[in-house]
């Protein structure tokens, strides 16, 4: 799946980061791909700890700052599951 059809577009217009309540953006395949990378080398985390590459897509904060990551099209809005960009 694309980071394109990752998420309804309806959805994408309304969700917002529950921390800063910016808007969020489809992150493009390139930095989806490079961050999932990261997270097979374990170095990718969250205020839980590791990240599995098991998403399809990110929800990049309007400021760049954190991102949320979409699995199965759902996408996990809970700051605790941000990862810092």
């Amino acid at each position: 799946m694309s980071t394109a059809t990752a998420v309804d577009p309806e959805l994408l217009a309304i969700l917002r980061c529950p921390e800063s309540l910016q808007p969020v953006r489809l992150a493009d395949d390139s930095t989806v791909r490079r961050l999932q990378e990261q997270a097979r080398q374990g170095n990718l985390k969250n205020i839980q700890g590791s990240i599995g590459p098991d998403f399809e897509a990110l929800l990049v904060r309007e400021d760049g700052k954190r991102a949320y990551l979409v699995r199965d099209g759902i996408p996990v809005m809970l700051i605790d599951e941000a990862v810092a960009l």
